[in-house]
């Protein structure tokens, strides 16, 4: 969060770009952190969806909110599978990247055409 804040301000609150930044990176970020007492990576991304998805599930949003967040999330692990020999300084850099080509998506979009990509609902 202080992180997001850091880059966003306070529009990482809301459905747009920042908050697609801000889901990726704090699933990368505890990817990141289990990797280093649990060494196998599938195992930990099991792990870090589970507890994500969770997350999602016990502090409900909005239908299209929810998509969108669970997404994003996926969206941080990928990130760490690539990435995750890159310093949580080069993440940054990556993800901010990422958000700035981030997809605007409404309730017709079909989310499989955002693979490995960011979303948001609202421009900011």
């Amino acid at each position: 969060m202080s992180i997001s804040t850091q880059h966003y301000g306070r529009s990482h609150y809301k459905n747009g770009p920042a908050n697609a930044f801000r889901h990726a990176f704090w699933n990368y970020l505890i990817a990141k952190k289990c990797h280093h007492t649990i060494k196998n990576e599938a195992v930990v991304l099991t792990w870090v969806e589970k507890i994500t998805d969770w997350h999602e599930e016990a502090f409900p949003n909005r239908k299209l909110a929810r998509k969108m967040d669970l997404h994003n999330n996926e969206v941080g692990r990928f990130v760490f599978l690539k990435y995750s020999s890159q310093t949580v300084h080069n993440v940054i850099v990556i993800l901010k990247k990422m958000a700035l080509t981030s997809s605007k998506v409404n309730t017709n979009s079909n989310f499989a055409n955002f693979k490995n990509k960011l979303v948001h609902i609202i421009d900011e």
